[in-house]
């Protein structure tokens, strides 16, 4: 059985992990076999008011949140380590620009969480696969951002966050919410989601395309290895 692990960053859209999108990674996950590995930074961040879309003024803890989706069963990621996974996928919502990342303030100088980035850097190094949803790939151009690996990444058709990410050495190609970019050189996978997406089920295509890659990937990786 395949272990993924699933990088979460809060709970719920405005300040956290779009939930849908964490919920069917899950699901496709799940669907297809393989083990779930749920983890996220154990760091504090400002809450919003999802009603409202306004700060509270709360500080909440990114992990503690990120149990809510979990079910409990969750790891900080900086016990996490690469040998023990087969792919990496990274759902998106604001959390994922706010708090794996500051893309979100940031933009083109943005900055990754360190133990974020250093356990893609070692699934990169390992050349094991990595999947990332909606704003996601904004984090991973931040985290290869001054180095030799330029990733081919989506994040849609938002001219602005294109650019961005093109200013921190990625490559950017346009997709609809059905479908994923496949950077097969460096194993990376990229869905816009909910960047596009106005249903549930738009935003499911995507991801179960993205999940079945990763996996594929990943299997070709595992059977290179035996």
């Amino acid at each position: 059985m395949l272990k993924v692990g699933v990088v979460l960053s809060g709970c719920g859209v405005m300040d956290g992990s779009e939930i849908h999108e964490a919920v069917l990674t899950l699901y496709f996950l799940d669907k297809q076999g393989a083990e779930v590995v749920f983890m996220a930074p154990d760091l504090s961040f400002k809450a919003v008011d999802h009603l409202s879309g306004r700060e509270t003024g709360e500080m909440r803890n990114v992990l503690v949140e990120s149990a809510r989706i979990a079910r409990g069963k969750i790891r900080d990621i900086k016990e996490v380590k690469a040998a023990e996974l087969d792919a990496l996928i990274l759902p998106g919502g604001f959390g994922a620009a706010k708090n794996l990342c500051d893309f979100a303030s940031k933009g083109a100088g943005a900055a990754p969480h360190p133990e974020v980035a250093r356990l893609v850097k070692e699934m990169h190094q390992f050349k094991k696969p990595i999947g990332a949803v909606c704003i996601s790939p904004a984090l991973i151009a931040s985290i290869f951002k001054g180095t030799s690996i330029t990733p081919l990444l989506t994040i849609g058709t938002d001219s602005s966050t294109a650019e961005a990410l093109e200013k921190m050495n990625a490559r950017h190609e346009p997709h609809s919410v059905h479908e994923i970019s496949v950077d097969r050189e460096n194993k990376i996978v990229s869905t816009p989601a909910y960047m596009l997406g106005q249903r549930i089920s738009e935003v499911g295509s995507g991801i179960e395309k993205l999940v079945s890659e990763v996996l594929s990937l990943a299997r070709e990786k595992a059977g290179a290895v035996r």
